[in-house]
């Protein structure tokens, strides 16, 4: 029998509270993120993700209390990102409740971060957040996609493909492929860059951004991903977590019971 996929609502999460734009633009209120969690649970979510996206020191502090309280409640696992600099960063997330920590701009400055991580707690912890999207501009790279930080706004000319290959090799327990094109859009998750990937790596892969539709889901597990994350189409209610399995489902895909 095969692995069910997993359907994984993402929070992303600013002092304390849930927001969401589109290309990380624009964000609006979505809701308090502890109560946003207890809802997906009670409704089949499989896991949880919460991204702090401001990071900053005194959000840090907001994230560690909103982890703590959301890890209270729930009984699936729950990674936590945005931020995490250092393996102490990892410590203090795992202590206040967290199940995998998400890593992203850090590990790209030093990739070696990867391995004193995976060393300490293992591979089956570490998250790679990687925000990726088709070149603009003169710079080029042998697989067309390339690897963006501070939500896509920042180039950094390293190929993506190139680097979601070596993070495996450094100890990455899976990889979170959010592509910046599709991000907020609705338009449905890049196919072309997931297959890609899934060519290069055997660990799992989630595939982030574009969802606008619950047909959307099956196609990017049968392009390569292993588990499927959304935000905006979940905290508005255009699209449930049921519908998602319904229509996994329905296309041959095993998933858990909702």
């Amino acid at each position: 029998m095969s692995l069910a996929v997993r359907v994984i609502p993402c929070l992303d999460v600013d002092a304390g509270r849930v927001v969401k734009g589109v290309h990380f633009k624009d964000l609006r209120d979505a809701g308090d993120p502890v109560e946003l969690a207890a809802e997906y649970y009670r409704q089949g979510a499989d896991e949880l993700t919460f991204l702090d996206v401001t990071a900053s020191s005194s959000g840090r502090e907001t994230m560690y209390d909103v982890v703590r309280r959301t890890a209270e409640q729930l009984f699936i696992p729950l990674t936590v990102g945005g931020g995490v600099r250092t393996v102490d960063d990892v410590d203090n997330l795992l202590r206040c409740g967290a199940d995998k920590v998400s890593i992203n701009t850090a590990a790209i400055s030093d990739p070696d971060l990867i391995s004193r991580i995976s060393d300490r707690f293992g591979r089956q912890v570490l998250v790679l957040s990687l925000d990726a999207r088709r070149e603009q501009g003169e710079k080029h790279t042998p697989s067309g996609y390339e690897v963006t930080t501070h939500g896509g706004r920042t180039s950094t000319g390293i190929d993506a493909l190139w680097w979601v290959k070596r993070a495996e090799e450094l100890g990455v327990g899976e990889i979170l492929l959010n592509s910046m094109d599709a991000d907020g859009t609705k338009d449905g998750f890049d196919l072309e860059m997931l297959s890609k990937v899934r060519e290069i790596v055997s660990i799992p892969v989630i595939a982030s951004g574009g969802a606008g539709k619950a047909s959307d889901f099956p196609k990017a597990i049968q392009a390569g991903a292993d588990a499927v994350l959304a935000a905006s189409v979940f905290h508005f209610g255009e699209v449930t977590i049921a519908q998602v399995k319904e229509e996994l489902h329905h296309a041959g895909l095993t998933v858990r019971r909702w």
